[in-house]
């Protein structure tokens, strides 16, 4: 149950859009680009990929082009080596008079910005947007098409995902942690290189080269879940060339790991409370009748079931604790997600796995064929250079296993173990939680939703109040994320700001 920062749930399938929980949840800065000096003109030594041209070729579906553009692999010394960026835009259809580009970032970290344009945002954005933005997205350093952090074998990645991550006494917990120290390792004989150049700061820094390339003066960009730490930081680092930024399922890039996970633990718990009380009222709930702490304390005994005895999925693997409850928390991502989530645990406590498997499966980005995309990968690289650890040890674990289990009965034993992660990490991380200003931005709006599974609402409530230009625009719903999910009154106030430069007026509510 390895379930860090991620997913979106569509009515029709999974897909990357948010956060996804993990040891190591993102936030902080590199030293190297501190947000005590704004970085307000372009080094010298960088002038020659700000200059740069993009040669485009067609790709994907029509209309759709591709190109791959150059960065520095270390900003502290440029002259040594290039990272090379998988780049994909949609023109602007018209009518309308073009604004500029609009970058789009679906989450993660480690979710695929081109796939999801191709798969989505150029396609589903609302059309007035679309008809006078050019559609653009960067896969952030290390993820996807952008030279992928490396890990595991598909194999070896199975094997990982089916660590029981409940243990109940040293022997477990000491196979936990070979299993985290394993991954870990995994990462630095693969992708040595890379690993200590994804930090979220860098990919900001390749953010300001695509917009300079792109020809706009101002950075236009929609960034959910992970995206809104992307995008404010941006904002930190170049506060002078924001544009209009959207911010949607914020962070909180003041908080700790351990914080942040536990907030995340509580989310999820949330989440799952109001997944339970509409379940308790149908004839086809899994999880019985009664109230929504009673139906948790049911599947928490299911859990409990199958982490004793895994049932059946019709392939090599079981389904046990640690893939159902990754199961469960996919689900929790949307609520259009719920009736699926009712038909897969009703087939799993009748025993038979193979629903929940798919639904742990499509949250990992595991492929029919047993491999896997990177998503897991750049995640914990991303995550753990960002910000330190949030447990360095096992001991440290139990200490917290009371707070998080108080956070959330039904996961929170699995997520503490979850958060340690990092503690095992080959690069030190570069990053520390810090507020985000953002001074001299213009308005930045940030939108957060009550009942979000992964990024809580008081996280939106606090990074609005730091930015010192921020906004807040509220969700009053289930899910993660708001903007394009089927509130007319979110659509509305976000097309306007994108369209005519008028933020949502602060503290505006939609439900």
């Amino acid at each position: 149950m390895d379930t860090r920062h991620l997913i979106r749930i569509s009515a029709t399938a999974l897909a990357t859009a948010g956060l996804l929980v993990s040891g190591c949840s993102s936030g902080g800065s590199s030293p190297s680009a501190s947000a005590s000096a704004p970085l307000n003109a372009v080094p010298a030594a960088l002038t020659t990929y700000y200059a740069q041209k993009l040669s485009w070729r067609d790709c994907g579906a029509p209309g759709f082009q591709c190109a791959t553009m150059k960065a520095p692999l270390d900003y502290r010394k440029p002259e040594r080596a290039d990272i090379k960026l998988a780049v994909s835009r949609k023109k602007a259809t018209g009518p309308g008079k073009r604004i500029g580009s609009l970058l789009v970032n679906p989450g993660g970290p480690g979710g695929s910005a081109v796939g999801y344009l191709q798969a989505y945002a150029a396609v589903g954005y609302p059309a007035p947007v679309r008809a006078r933005y050019d559609m653009v997205a960067v896969d952030p350093r290390g993820v996807a098409r952008s030279e992928p952090v490396e890990c595991l074998t598909g194999k070896e990645m199975d094997a990982y995902t089916q660590v029981d991550q409940t243990p109940d006494d040293q022997g477990e917990a000491g196979k936990l942690v070979t299993s985290f120290k394993d991954f870990a390792a995994g990462c630095e004989k693969r992708s040595a290189a890379i690993l200590p150049h994804v930090s979220t700061v860098e990919t900001a820094r390749d953010m300001d080269i695509l917009r300079a390339v792109l020809g706009d003066g101002k950075l236009n960009f929609v960034g959910a879940s992970y995206g809104t730490f992307l995008g404010a930081t941006y904002a930190e680092l170049f506060p002078a060339r924001v544009g209009r930024l959207v911010l949607d399922g914020a962070m909180d890039p003041s908080l700790p790991a351990r914080e942040m996970n536990r907030d995340q633990t509580a989310g999820f718990e949330t989440a799952f409370q109001s997944f339970a009380a509409d379940c308790v009222k149908r004839e086809d709930c899994p999880l019985g009748t009664g109230t929504p702490s009673e139906a948790g304390k049911r599947l928490k005994g299911f859990f409990d079931e199958l982490d004793a005895k895994p049932v059946p999925t019709g392939e090599s693997r079981p389904l046990g604790e640690s893939l159902a409850t990754t199961g469960v928390i996919a689900a929790m991502y949307d609520e259009s997600a719920w009736p699926q989530l009712r038909s897969a645990l009703t087939r799993a406590t009748g025993g038979d796995g193979a629903d929940l498997l798919a639904l742990a499966d499509t949250y990992y980005e595991r492929s029919e064929d047993g491999s896997y995309a990177n998503l897991m990968y750049a995640n914990a690289a991303v995550n753990c250079l960002d910000l330190p650890p949030a447990f360095t040890g096992p001991d440290e674990v139990r200490n917290e296993l009371r707070a998080f289990e108080e956070a959330s009965p039904v996961f929170g034993e699995g997520l503490a173990w979850a958060s340690l992660t990092c503690g095992y990490w080959p690069t030190k991380a570069t990053g520390t939680p810090h507020r985000i200003e953002a001074k001299g931005a213009a308005p930045i709006a940030v939108v957060g939703t009550t009942r979000d599974p992964a990024t809580p609402y008081k996280w939106a409530q606090s990074l609005a109040g730091q930015l010192d230009s921020g906004t807040l625009l509220t969700y009053d719903g289930d899910g993660h994320t708001a903007y394009g999910r089927g509130s007319d009154c979110i659509d509305t106030a976000i097309n306007t700001y994108l369209l005519e430069g008028t933020p949502p007026k602060d503290g505006k509510k939609c439900s």
